[in-house]
């Protein structure tokens, strides 16, 4: 598999992983803000069907979107053990429900392989690249590319 274009071989790049939908994805350092505990959110109705509703983070109201459900894997029934990773997209920030968030890999850019155009709608595009992990592959996610209705509603 070929290298994604938007990194050389001599990059050094941090990614974020995280498990969603008991599926292995990351996402690039630099785009996190923090990562929460899960605490109960404002439902807002008539949000897409991913967005769980808003929470008050530090005086900011931001969406909180069930990533699970967003790629397709279904609904994440959201308990204590499950984490919010605040994410910064542009100006913009989103709130991403995931089952766990476990390490920061550290990897050069010529260890990325780019993702096969597989599936349908817009879930394959959100997938920069691929990171070979010790059980399997990793998914590089794009949050701009997978939250385009969330980040245009967002004020």
């Amino acid at each position: 598999m070929a290298r994604p274009q938007q990194w050389s071989e001599d990059d050094v790049l941090e990614f974020v992983t995280l498990k969603a939908g008991g599926q292995s994805y990351c996402i690039e350092i630099t785009q996190i803000r923090e990562i929460r505990r899960w605490s109960p959110v404002t439902a807002l109705p008539q949000a897409e069907s991913a967005v769980l509703g808003v929470m008050n983070l530090r005086g900011a109201v931001i969406p909180i979107v069930d990533l699970a459900a967003r790629l397709g894997l279904g609904k994440c029934d959201a308990s204590p053990r499950h984490v919010i990773m605040v994410v910064a997209v542009g100006d913009k920030t989103v709130g991403l429900l995931v089952d766990s968030v476990s390490e920061i890999l550290s990897v050069s850019g010529d260890q990325i392989c780019e993702a096969p155009a597989m599936g349908r709608g817009d879930v394959p595009s959100s997938i920069l690249g691929l990171i070979s992990i010790e059980e399997g592959m990793s998914r590089i996610l794009s949050p701009s590319v997978l939250l385009p209705n969330v980040l245009r509603e967002v004020a």
